[in-house]
Order: structure tokens, then C-alpha cells, then sequence
């Protein structure tokens, strides 16, 4: 009974080890939104555009700090040898000294016309811009990401077309031989299949060169290591969800394009920004009044003094006994200063309208874009339909050439140019149903909502 026991636990645990290693197996396999979320983790150019979002934070956060008043503080202690004026009583003597001098001092802007509340503004809406970019770019890597997985899918199923085709001539070059072999067949017919095998083993070789090509492309989009073991999920290409072409007029893309495409967004975050640096460079026009403050003391202390010279106090006494404060309003008052603040105005002005032209230029080429985009996807959706007419006819067409064949009413030059019709025609529908997925991920994109994947 313990024999049955142990052999039944070895049995369970294999049974989960199995189950295990299968899981994890499935688990290597990348699907798109694995790719994708990866690429946004660890894409170098991503990373680089991060770090001009942190610097525009920190700008963003240093010139709401400057709003706090200053604070400041310096002394030290110094020596002084021959004649020289006492740093205390201020009188003329030929004595050495040790001396310490303290100071603690504070300003703030009490009225700036606003400049530094317009630089705050500016430099938040140069915050946004930044984040807008990084969302900008990471929208284009998802893309080129998807496109780059898609190729890789059409290569795999060219891959098993060629394979098919290869196993299709094999089978009727063993066939072919067989019926030379019993002078049915003259040799002739032979040869020209085995002249077919070899193109088809050709083509199969190169057909997997391009799948690992596209493994290595894909790759790098992620930043992940070329020798790095890689599997994407291959599902059928029907089952990757296409919004219809109908719900995706160019109009009404377009519309939902310049509110949400992060391109857009960075534009008016610029315009604003610039507007409200053009505010605070104004402000640099006119006088401001700042208020400060300061408290400090001074201590000395005499080496080697005469007789019937007066000792120096103590150092917390000097300390007390010099304190001073001081308090005080400052009105700067721009007169003349090269032109500067005003040269640097009208150059705001100039930032300015250069922004809206960018806007307007960036909005006429997405417009562009999108009927671009929306007419190739409506020639791809048309190529797909008409490449399936095209299949079927070429399928029909090699079967009932293979059944001529079969009963030798047929030469094998015209079975071999009807398989070859078929192959091209089995490429040609893979490469136009691809081609029209991704037309459409295209058009989804211009959407600004993100890809559908």
C-alpha cells in the first residue's frame, strides 16, 4: 500500500512539474501588450525625454520657492597687523588683532508687477509641455512597437506559406518519381520538381531569415538584449480588434486629434508659457519695491597691548555690546540699461507668435496626416477584399490542375505555374490583411486615445 502510495505522489508531482514547466513556457511568449508596456519601461529614448520632464519639475518647484523671502548669513574671523582701523571703536591704531564680524540678512520683493507669479505660471505650463512630449514620444514608440510586432507576425505566417508550398513539392516530386520510376512519366518531369523543391527550399530560408530579422528590429525598439531568448504570441491576425472604417471618418478623427494628440497639447502648453513669460518680461519694465533686513556684530580682540591700554572685553560682552539691526524699504527703478528688458519683451512677443504659427503648421500636417491615413486604410481594406476574390480563384484553380495532372492531362511546367499562382496568391493576401491592420492601428492612433491592442 506504501509502494502504491509513493508511486502515485512521484506520479502527482510530475504531473505538476510538467504543468509548471508549461506555464512558464507560455509565460516567455511576448504578446503586443507585453512589447509595448515593456517598451515604455525601458526605451532609452524615453528615458532621455524623462529627464527634461524632471528638469522642467525642478524649475517649476525653484521658482515657486523664490517667492520666500531670502536669508543669508556670513562672517568669519581674520587677522590684522599694523595700523589699521579698530573694527570696534573705529579709531587709528598700530596694534595686531584678532577680529570676527557676523552678519545675518534678509530680503523679500514686496510688488514686481507680477513677474514672479507669471514666471511660476510660465514655467508650470513648460511642465506640461515637457509631459506632453514624453507622452508624445512614448505614443510613437507604441506605434513603431506594433508595427514592428506586426511585421514580425507576417513574416512568421510567409514563413509557413513557404513551408506549405516546400511540403506541397515534395509531396509531388515523390509522387513524380514514383510514376518515372514505372515509365508512366518521363524524367523531365521529375527534374522540373526537383528544380521547383529547391526554389521553395529558398524561399523558405529566407522567409525565416526576415522572421528573425524582424525579432531583432523589434528588439531593439524595446531596448532589450539582441541575445536576450524572445517568442512573441502569434495569434490569427482576425483576432487583433480593428475598429470599423466607418466609426474612423477623417473628420470626426481629426476633431478628437487636436484635443487629445499629445503634439497638440504641447503646442498650447507653449503658447501659454511663452504668453506668460512675455508678462513677467513686461514687468522687468517698470520699478519694483522690495523690502530687507539685517542683523549683525563684531568682536576684536588685541595681542600684545601696551601698558595702560584698554583690554578687549570678553567675546559674548563685544558680541552683545555691538549688536546692531537694520530695516529698510529698496525702490529700483529702471532707467537705462542697454535696452535689455526691453529688447527681451518684444523677443517674448516674437516667442509668442512663432508657437501659434508651430500650432497652426503642426495642426494642417496632422489634417494632412489623417486623410492620408484614412484613405490608405481604405485602399488596404479594398486590397484585402480583393486578394481573398484572388485567393479563392488561385485555389480553385491549382486543384483542379493537380487533379489534370494526376490523370497526365497536364505537363508538370503548368502544374509548377499554378502552384507558383497560388503561392504568390496566399503572400499576397497575408501582406495585404497585415497591411490593412495596420492601416487602421494608423488611423485608431491619430484618434489620441491610444492603441487598440
Amino acid at each position: 500500500m506504501n509502494y502504491f502510495c509513493r508511486m502515485r505522489y512521484k506520479f502527482y508531482t510530475l504531473i505538476a512539474i510538467l504543468l509548471f514547466a508549461t506555464t512558464a513556457g507560455a509565460q516567455e511568449k511576448w504578446s503586443l501588450v507585453r512589447c509595448v508596456e515593456y517598451a515604455m519601461a525601458n526605451n532609452i529614448s524615453i528615458k532621455q525625454i524623462d529627464l527634461q520632464s524632471q528638469v522642467a519639475a525642478l524649475t517649476y518647484k525653484q521658482s515657486k520657492l523664490d517667492q520666500i523671502p531670502s536669508l543669508n548669513f556670513n562672517g568669519g574671523p581674520s587677522y590684522s597687523s599694523g595700523r589699521s582701523q579698530d573694527p570696534v571703536t573705529y579709531t587709528l591704531s598700530t596694534l595686531s588683532y584678532l577680529s570676527a564680524n557676523m552678519q545675518l540678512q534678509s530680503s523679500a520683493d514686496i510688488f514686481n508687477w507680477f513677474s514672479k507669479k507669471n514666471i511660476i505660471a510660465a514655467n508650470q505650463w513648460e511642465l506640461e509641455a515637457a509631459k506632453a512630449n514624453t507622452d508624445k514620444l512614448k505614443n510613437d514608440i507604441a506605434l513603431t512597437v506594433a508595427n514592428a510586432y506586426l511585421q514580425i507576425l507576417l513574416a512568421k505566417e510567409q514563413e509557413k506559406i513557404a513551408a506549405v508550398q516546400l511540403q506541397q513539392s515534395q509531396a509531388q516530386l515523390s509522387n513524380t518519381r514514383k510514376m518515372v520510376d514505372a515509365g508512366a512519366l518521363p524524367e523531365l518531369n521529375a527534374a522540373e520538381l526537383e528544380a521547383q523543391v529547391a526554389r521553395d527550399s529558398s524561399t523558405l530560408i529566407s522567409a525565416r531569415g526576415a522572421v528573425t530579422q524582424n525579432i531583432l528590429t523589434l528588439k531593439a525598439y524595446m531596448a532589450l538584449d539582441a541575445a536576450a531568448p524572445f517568442e512573441v504570441d502569434t495569434p490569427p491576425v482576425e483576432m487583433i480588434p480593428v475598429e470599423k472604417i466607418a466609426d474612423l471618418q477623417p473628420d470626426f478623427v481629426y476633431n478628437l486629434a487636436i484635443a487629445n494628440m499629445p503634439q497638440q497639447k504641447m503646442n498650447d502648453f507653449k503658447i501659454k508659457a511663452a504668453e506668460r513669460s512675455s508678462a513677467a518680461a513686461r514687468g522687468n519694465l517698470y520699478p519694483t519695491i522690495s523690502v530687507w533686513g539685517s542683523l549683525g556684530s563684531r568682536y576684536a580682540n588685541y595681542i600684545n597691548t601696551p601698558v595702560g591700554f584698554p583690554k578687549s572685553d570678553p567675546f559674548f560682552p563685544q558680541l552683545n555690546e555691538n549688536f546692531q539691526q537694520s530695516i529698510g524699504l529698496s525702490l529700483n527703478v529702471p532707467i537705462f540699461n542697454g535696452y535689455i528688458a526691453k529688447t527681451n519683451y518684444k523677443r517674448s512677443k516674437i516667442n509668442i507668435t512663432n508657437f501659434q504659427l508651430q500650432k497652426q503648421l503642426d495642426d494642417q500636417g496632422l489634417k494632412q496626416n489623417i486623410y492620408q491615413a484614412y484613405n490608405a486604410a481604405l485602399v488596404a481594406l479594398e486590397k484585402f477584399n480583393a486578394g481573398k476574390k484572388s485567393l479563392e480563384t488561385a485555389e480553385r484553380t491549382y486543384n483542379f490542375a493537380q487533379k489534370r495532372y494526376e490523370v497526365g492531362m497536364m505537363p508538370t511546367f503548368e502544374l509548377i505555374t499554378n502552384q507558383n499562382n497560388l503561392f504568390r496568391a496566399r503572400l499576397e493576401n497575408a501582406l495585404n490583411q497585415y497591411d490593412y491592420v495596420f492601416k487602421m492601428k494608423v488611423l485608431e492612433f491619430y484618434k489620441g486615445q491610444g492603441l487598440k491592442l
